[in-house]
């Protein structure tokens, strides 16, 4: 009878831990941080969402195509996109910038379809901006590791500031401006590169329409 009292005593205590246990660090704990995350960080707590004209367009981590319908059809049937030239165009993405399936291409360095796909990239790249294909920036022709980055470098935003500003008939110097306002430095001062969030510099582009 005492070995069963034990046991079942040892039994409750281990009931009323899991309970407390469950409570504080099943429930609790998730509340006090979503409650915190909302507090001190409300946009990047839900998604940093961008908005335009107060409707939801995007996120400003994660890219996305600015493309127009050319009219044509592909041997399957589906509509041939092409680059919309009054919008800034961001790296390409091996998954469609998909969040669902982020993933790169799986390509060495040196495999002949990438090397193939990267010079038509500079070249279509270079036809859009009207430049030598020599002035086409890597970032422009390569995509990220995730296929959902929405930055570009410095290099490849001023490389279309006077595509911008002729589709949109804006001065060359606002344009300049708005990818000044959306570039970010390295992190804490020395870790990365500086970059040019698309995203965002679109939507406050569309802001001087």
């Amino acid at each position: 009878m005492v070995t069963r009292r034990i046991r079942f005593g040892q039994f409750g205590v281990a009931i009323r831990a899991m309970v407390a246990l469950t409570v504080l660090l099943g429930v609790l704990y998730p509340l006090a941080m979503t409650g915190a995350a909302q507090a001190l960080f409300h946009g990047n707590a839900n998604g940093s969402i961008i908005q335009v004209d107060g409707k939801d367009v995007g996120s400003d981590l994660i890219g996305q195509a600015y493309t127009r319908d050319t009219g044509q059809k592909d041997a399957d049937g589906n509509a041939v996109m092409a680059p919309d030239p009054r919008w800034f165009q961001t790296r390409p993405s091996a998954v469609d910038y998909d969040a669902i399936g982020s993933a790169a291409s799986q390509y060495g360095p040196n495999n002949p379809d990438l090397l193939k796909l990267i010079e038509q990239r500079r070249a279509e790249v270079a036809k859009l901006e009207g430049v030598d294909p020599s002035q086409v920036p890597p970032d422009a022709v390569t995509a990220s590791g995730s296929g959902l980055d929405p930055s570009i470098s410095p290099a490849y935003a001023a490389l279309q500031v006077q595509r911008l500003a002729r589709e949109r008939g804006l001065d060359v110097a606002k344009v300049q401006q708005l990818v000044k306002d959306n570039t970010k430095g390295r992190t804490l001062g020395f870790l990365g590169e500086p970059a040019v969030n698309v995203v965002t510099l679109n939507r406050d582009l569309a802001e001087q329409s």
